[in-house]
């Protein structure tokens, strides 16, 4: 026991730190602390600063806005002020001039609305109001009368609308012996009022047997057609039959 002291006991003397670890970490904490309170306190002074300078643009702004309003207003009450002063400009010159009319003008202003309201009484008295509506409907009768008899008379002057046939006829001789130009030629002596002869031409039919087609434009009411053809068929020394090969209204 005494011995084991004495190994420990030299230790005493001995210049040792034994707790140097926490008094050193107690320091690292402190200027840690410090450390931070400087942090927090820039920051609140730049946020200070930065609230400072963005109410000061804000205000700014305001006031801006207030020196255009202010400055519309004047104008506006600038306009107002010329506009009152033409205003009473005009109602003096109006006062002037009717303190300086004569007095003779309203007399002879009222005379000419007499005048022209005796012109409108006597217009109104010219109006029958009761007149019978019977000379009306006899002034109208004889208005359509006489129309009517204008345009019977218009229409009467109208030369009349002739109504015309083209007739194409096929005339047949006896047989390829028969002289075709002296029957075109008896054909066309044929002579009526309202005839009028046309083209012509031989048809070839069989055996150099050939027909004479001949055309005519004749007047419906003057011309029958049924005796164009009797006539034709009259000329029986050369003519064998007379045939309608085309009949159109013109």
């Amino acid at each position: 026991m005494s011995s084991a002291f004495c190994d420990v006991s030299h230790l005493c003397k001995e210049s040792v730190w034994m707790d140097r670890q926490k008094y050193e970490d107690a320091e690292r904490v402190y200027h840690e602390s410090i450390a931070g309170n400087k942090d927090t306190t820039l920051i609140a002074a730049n946020n200070s600063g930065s609230a400072l300078g963005g109410g000061n643009s804000e205000l700014g702004s305001r006031v801006r806005h207030l020196e255009d309003e202010n400055k519309r207003l004047s104008e506006v009450v600038d306009d107002l002020c010329s506009l009152i002063s033409k205003l009473e400009k005009r109602i003096t010159q109006l006062e002037s001039g009717k303190k300086g009319s004569k007095p003779g003008t309203a007399a002879s202003a009222s005379k000419k609305t007499v005048s022209s309201d005796s012109k409108e009484t006597a217009a109104d008295d010219d109006v029958d109001l009761f007149a019978s509506d019977d000379d009306n409907d006899e002034d109208k009768e004889k208005l359509h009368q006489e129309r009517l008899k204008a345009y019977e008379l218009k229409k009467s002057k109208k030369p009349a609308l002739i109504a015309k046939s083209n007739i194409i006829l096929d005339v047949k001789p006896w047989d390829d012996e028969t002289d075709m130009k002296a029957m075109e030629a008896q054909v066309r002596s044929i002579a009526m009022e309202g005839l009028v002869w046309g083209a012509s031409k031989l048809v070839p039919l069989a055996y150099g047997i050939h027909k004479l087609q001949i055309s005519c434009v004749v007047e419906d009411e003057k011309v029958s057609v049924d005796i164009l053809q009797e006539q034709i068929e009259g000329f029986d020394d050369l003519v064998q039959s007379v045939d309608i090969a085309a009949f159109n209204k013109v």
